[in-house]
C-alpha cells in the first residue's frame, strides 16, 4: 500500500509502498478515506520534541487524523466489524490503566500516539492499524462524511476537550483564542456553539475573517494593538474567563495568560517550537496574585467522542466549514513546508491516496 514516510527532518516525505497492516487479536485495520494535515504533523516533520524525549523517529509513517471504514478485525474484537464507519483518535490508550478506566485515555502511560511512534504507524497511508480497537475506535455517525470526520480528528476534538472538558466553558463565558489556524478556528466555532462570547486573535486578516464567520464576536489584529492583553481586557471589562493559546510560541502563550480576568483560566493547546524548546517564562507572581489557573490539554479521550458528536448534531455547527482544501497524498510535503511561514489556512485534508 502507498504511504508517506518521514525520511529526513524537514525534507520531502517518501511516498512508497509499505506492507499492509494485519490486525492482532485486539486490533482492527481501517481503510483511510480521509486524513487531516495538522500542525502536529509539521512538528514531527521538523524533528521537534527532542527536548521532551518526544521526537518522531525517521522512518515513521506520519498522519494522525484519519476517518474511514473497518476492513478487518482480530479475533478478540467484539464492538467492530468490517464495513463499520469509524474515526480513529490519535491518542490510543491501553484501555486498562487507571487513567483509561477513569475516562482519561489520552494520558495513558502505556498508550501510543498514532503517527508519532514506531508502534503506531500513521494514516498518511491507504490503511492504518488500530490497537485495542474495542477501546480506541469510534463509530462514525451516518451524518458525518469521512472528510469532515478527519477535520474532527485532532484539532477539533482537542479544542472541544480543552474548552468544554478541561476549562468548563459554557453559556455567557468570555473566551479568547490566540492563533486562528486549524485548532484555533475549531476553538472559535465550539466556544460560540456553547454560548460563549469569543475574541479571536491572529496576525492574518484572512484568518480573522474566517473566525468572524465561525462565530467570533470580536477580532484583534496584534499589529493594530500596542498590547494584545490590554486590548482583550478592554473588550471584556477586565479579562476573559478562559483564554487559549492555540499556537504555542512564547508570545501567544504569555499574551493568553495576561488576557484572563482574576481567577480566570489559561489553556495551553499549542506545542512549542525550536525557539522555545518546551519552555516559556510566565508572570508567575501575577498569576499567583490573581489566582490564574494554567491548564494543559492534549487530544481527547476516545471514550468522549459521543459527547462531541452530540454537540455538533444538536447545535448544527459544521466542522466541514473549516476544511479549506482537499489534497492528494503526494501533496502533503508541500503543505507541511507551507506551515513554516503559516501559509496554511483552516484545515487541509488528504482524500486521495
Amino acid at each position: 500500500m502507498r504511504a508517506a514516510v518521514l525520511r529526513e527532518y524537514g525534507e520531502e516525505l517518501a511516498i512508497r509502498d509499505v506492507p499492509e497492516p494485519e490486525p492482532g487479536p485486539d486490533d482492527a485495520v481501517v481503510r483511510v478515506d480521509a486524513c487531516g494535515v495538522c500542525r502536529s504533523d509539521w512538528h514531527a516533520w521538523k524533528g521537534h520534541g527532542e527536548w521532551a524525549d518526544d521526537r518522531v523517529p525517521r522512518g515513521q509513517v506520519l498522519g494522525h487524523e484519519p476517518a474511514g471504514e473497518v476492513v478487518s478485525v482480530g479475533d478478540a474484537v467484539g464492538r467492530f466489524s468490517p464495513g463499520d464507519r469509524v474515526v480513529v483518535p490519535f491518542s490510543l490508550g491501553d484501555g486498562t490503566c487507571p487513567h483509561c478506566r477513569r475516562g482519561h485515555g489520552n494520558v495513558c502511560a502505556d498508550g501510543n500516539a498514532l503517527g508519532f511512534e514506531p508502534d503506531a504507524p500513521g494514516a498518511f497511508a491507504e490503511r492504518v492499524a488500530v490497537p485495542r480497537a474495542d477501546y480506541n475506535l469510534v463509530e462514525r455517525p451516518e451524518w458525518l462524511p469521512a472528510r469532515d470526520a478527519a477535520a474532527l480528528g485532532c484539532r477539533y476534538m482537542t479544542a472541544y476537550h480543552a474548552l468544554v472538558e478541561r476549562a468548563g466553558v459554557g453559556g455567557g463565558d468570555r473566551v479568547a483564542v490566540h492563533g486562528c489556524g486549524g485548532v484555533g478556528l475549531s476553538a472559535v466555532q465550539i466556544a460560540a456553539a456553547v454560548g460563549a462570547r469569543v475574541i479571536a486573535v491572529d496576525l492574518d486578516d484572512d484568518a480573522l475573517s474566517r473566525a468572524d464567520d465561525l462565530g467570533a464576536a470580536e477580532t484583534v489584529l496584534p499589529e493594530e494593538s500596542d498590547s494584545v492583553p490590554e486590548r482583550v481586557r478592554s473588550l471584556t471589562d477586565g479579562g476573559v474567563d478562559v483564554s487559549v493559546d492555540a499556537l504555542g510560541i512564547a508570545e501567544t502563550c504569555r499574551n493568553s495568560v495576561r488576557s484572563v480576568r482574576p481567577r480566570g483560566t489559561h489553556v495551553q493547546v499549542g506545542l512549542t517550537t525550536e525557539a522555545e524548546r518546551g519552555e516559556v517564562s510566565l508572570p508567575t507572581d501575577w498569576m499567583t496574585r490573581w489566582e490564574v489557573s494554567f491548564l494543559g490539554a492534549r487530544g481527547m479521550p476516545p471514550t468522549n467522542y459521543e459527547d462531541l458528536f452530540e454537540l455538533v448534531e444538536a447545535t448544527g455547527i459544521d466542522p466541514g466549514a473549516l476544511v479549506t482544501r482537499e489534497l492528494e497524498l503526494d501533496e502533503v510535503s508541500d503543505r507541511l513546508a507551507a506551515m513554516d511561514d503559516y501559509g496554511v489556512r483552516g484545515i487541509e485534508v488528504v482524500t486521495e491516496f
